[in-house]
């Protein structure tokens, strides 16, 4: 099996071409790498495999230099000879911020780089599988705390909270301008944060806004509502053996599924303990994060709810120095909050009949491997992307 990799050095995309690497089935892994020399592709790929001390075989993982953002990656890919007897692509290259000053950043990568893989994928003679990587989250902001299953997506009558989960939903329907039905496979994770594995993630992507949680502690959210979350590992596990599997279905959740959902309150009691300094989380209706923003910006009105949490106003004064610093943190993350209080939960019984992996560990129980690491991020510099 040759296989064509797009987000190889990201967050997903990491675990995927270290994962890929060790299968026996796989024979050559190409991979797209953002670099301006063959030098410097090789030495972010040796960066990805040095993380965790794992093997890198040159002969089998080659580098492919372009991006998604390149008008003639097209012509680039249908050009290189070693391209030829490609099998599989995966995608899982993608723009994942969630912020909107980004959102033409978003589209460009995750609709025209698509764009420009399919236009070389649909004449490749030996392609069996496109495995695209999108999310759960294409569903929509208009269906809340219930289990959501695979066929109601893509639906373009849905109302999108970001980008991002747009431009994932525009891309599931690309695909099947271009490909036969029988080459698509479609993994859409729920929400991936943090390793199970005891060491330190590739990437902050989504711990960033727990670790944004954990400096609040004054929490505008529902603490009960549910989180369909899982780690990176399972995620990558789950994909590459879907890869593999005899499928059923061309559409799967990778998700925590009901069994194995988490909660707002769960995780923060598991993480509660080990930050002893600061106050103990506190849950607050949703509509509080205007008084905080008024507080960041010394404009709260006197007699407002916010004052009767003077404990946490004492302890933001305290720990940013500068109360605009929560006018940043509250900007960044808001997305974030309004996707908790959907409570979203993505059936799995695809996933688990079909690849018959165990369900995935609940957060709750396995966020504690990444404290350490989440201690370290400053949360300032991941809310200018987050």
């Amino acid at each position: 099996m040759n296989i064509f990799l797009t987000g190889s050095t990201g967050f997903l995309g990491g675990e995927l071409l270290v994962n890929l690497s060790k299968q026996k089935d796989v024979d050559k892994i190409y991979c797209l790498i953002r670099a301006l020399s063959e030098a410097d592709a090789i030495h972010r790929i040796e960066h990805i495999f040095d993380l965790h001390d794992d093997e890198y075989d040159r002969n089998k993982i080659i580098p492919i230099i372009g991006n998604l953002f390149d008008d003639k990656l097209t012509e680039s890919l249908k050009t290189n000879k070693n391209l030829n007897d490609i099998d599989v692509i995966i995608h899982s290259a993608a723009n994942t911020s969630f912020s909107r000053i980004y959102d033409d950043l978003v589209v460009r990568a995750n609709i025209g780089g698509l764009q420009k893989i399919l236009e070389w994928a649909k004449d490749l003679s030996h392609l069996s599988t496109f495995l695209y990587v999108g999310t759960a989250t294409i569903c929509g902001k208009d269906i809340k705390n219930r289990l959501i299953f695979e066929d109601e997506s893509p639906n373009l009558q849905a109302n999108h909270l970001v980008k991002y989960t747009y431009t994932k939903m525009q891309g599931e329907i690309l695909l099947r301008q271009y490909l036969k039905e029988d080459q698509i496979l479609i993994a859409r994770p729920s929400i991936i944060m943090g390793d199970s594995r005891p060491w330190i993630p590739r990437s902050p992507v989504i711990l960033w806004a727990l670790a944004t949680i954990n400096l609040m502690r004054l929490v505008p959210i529902h603490p009960h509502y549910p989180l369909d979350i899982i780690s990176v590992d399972y995620a990558s596990n789950a994909i590459v053996q879907l890869l593999l599997a005899k499928r059923n279905y061309n559409v799967y959740h990778i998700s925590s599924g009901k069994d194995s959902a988490t909660t707002p309150f769960k995780v923060t009691k598991t993480i509660e303990a080990y930050f002893p300094e600061r106050p103990p989380f506190h849950f607050v209706n949703k509509s509080m994060i205007s008084q905080m923003k008024n507080w960041a910006k010394d404009r709260l009105q006197p007699g407002s709810e916010l004052y009767n949490y003077q404990e946490y106003l004492d302890y933001w004064t305290n720990s940013f120095k500068d109360n605009g610093k929560l006018r940043i943190l509250l900007y960044a993350i808001e997305s974030y909050f309004e996707f908790i209080e959907l409570g979203h939960v993505f059936d799995n019984t695809r996933l688990l009949q079909d690849v018959k992996i165990p369900a995935s560990i609940p957060a709750e129980t396995y966020i504690v491997n990444s404290l350490d690491f989440l201690e370290k991020i400053d949360v300032f510099e991941g809310a200018i992307d987050p």
